[in-house]
């Protein structure tokens, strides 16, 4: 899920030309959100999942020798209601005494003038699927234009839980998890 960046990232392709070698960010944990939203009946479950690590690599020519994976600390989530945390951690949901770990690894990039779309795999419960993400790059506030240095990236999508056996609670809870990622990256060295 928060393999997400990867969507995010390639939005920066078209900013700029001028570099030709692919360029590491750092994820500035401490100032990235990953968040997600299912329903619940009329109301919504909300809540937010740590990021554990990311891997971050774009070049700003060629698409292809750009990387993305993210890996979710899913064992660390939080939830708007207390029981439904509970219940997400728990064996019918992402059984995280098992799978404790959501990963996304990247496999194409499209970008777009003011958008991008990231393709990838996530891993949730130990099951693999595909997973598309929209994405949108900024400067970082205080930053020159052209200074790719820091950036900001807003990415979502969303997944349908029972394609990886997460199936708990569906008479109350919905199928579908919308994700939303606001990662700040500092370019490596």
């Amino acid at each position: 899920m928060h393999y997400v960046w990867a969507g995010a990232l390639a939005l920066i392709f078209s900013v700029s030309a001028a570099l030709a070698e692919p360029v590491k960010y750092v994820l500035d944990a401490a100032n990235s959100v990953v968040s997600y939203e299912v329903g619940f009946g009329q109301d919504k479950i909300t809540g937010r999942m740590p990021i554990k690590s990311a891997d971050v690599t774009l070049d700003f020519q060629r698409n292809a020798n750009s990387n993305v994976a993210v890996v979710l600390n899913a064992a660390g989530a939080s939830s708007s209601f207390p029981f439904a945390e509970q219940a997400l951690k728990g064996p019918k949901v992402l059984a995280t005494g098992q799978f404790p770990d959501l990963v996304f690894r990247s496999s194409a990039f499209r970008i777009g003038t003011t958008t991008a779309e990231v393709d990838g795999q996530v891993t949730i419960r130990g099951v693999t699927r595909p997973i598309r993400l929209s994405a949108q790059v900024f400067r970082q506030q205080g930053t020159d234009p052209g200074d790719l240095s820091k950036m900001s990236v807003h990415i979502s999508g969303a997944v349908n839980r029972s394609d990886f056996g997460a199936t708990g609670w569906s008479d109350m809870v919905s199928d579908r998890v919308v994700i939303q990622i606001v990662a700040r990256l500092n370019r490596a060295g």
